[in-house]
């Protein structure tokens, strides 16, 4: 297995956990109102939920690889259309009152657990983010390879949430963000769009070449 497509599976992994969203917002919060170690321990709770929903998702991008290009090519196309939703989504997000910044959380790792499993856009954007950074090496997305996967999957969520809590304790990043959350959303809408034209030019690119 060549390191590269070691390298898409840790950056997917850190992507998805970049990405802002529900449990983005919150750890913000936590980490503004209780301090950097309530935010590990959110974001400890919160790996439960990213390990789940990377396993499902990487079990069904190598099963839908070894049944095939095609199938893998419509699972791409489907992705696709699926990320560029959520990134125009983004860039037409309206400004909002933010109301739950500083709230308390006497449990962060049991808040963490349940923002993990229980989000229901985990399993869509977990196989939307990997099918769009592994599609261009889809011969090597095999069963034998799935551990490996799932372990650079599991270093691309460590790196990202260390990242994000050194990141989001430090007070201007903090009063950057809520005074530019409009911008940052619309910023990873287009991110999104991006990730999107890259799984469609892949599995575009396969159905056309299946069919001439």
């Amino acid at each position: 297995m060549e390191y590269t497509l070691l390298l898409a599976t840790f950056l997917a992994g850190a992507a998805y956990v970049l990405m802002p969203g529900p449990a983005f917002l919150a750890l913000l919060g936590i980490v503004a109102g209780q301090g950097r170690r309530a935010g590990l321990n959110f974001v400890g709770g919160h790996l439960a939920g990213d390990i789940v929903w990377a396993s499902l998702a990487l079990t069904a991008i190598v099963g839908s690889a070894s049944l095939g290009r095609l199938a893998f090519d419509l699972l791409g196309l489907v992705c696709g259309i699926y990320l560029f939703w959520l990134g125009w989504k983004a860039l037409r997000a309206k400004a909002t009152e933010d109301g739950g910044t500083d709230q308390r959380v006497d449990r962060p790792v049991l808040r963490g657990v349940a923002f993990g499993l229980t989000n229901p856009k985990g399993y869509p954007v977990s196989v939307a983010m990997f099918t769009a950074l592994l599609a261009s090496q889809s011969a090597q997305l095999t069963w034998a390879n799935l551990p490996p996967l799932l372990g650079a999957a599991f270093i691309g969520f460590i790196a990202a949430d260390l990242l994000l809590i050194a990141i989001i304790g430090l007070p201007p990043v903090r009063r950057l963000y809520r005074r530019h959350a409009l911008l940052i959303t619309r910023a990873t809408g287009l991110m999104f769009i991006g990730f999107s034209l890259q799984a469609l030019w892949q599995a575009g690119g396969g159905l056309l070449f299946r069919r001439s």
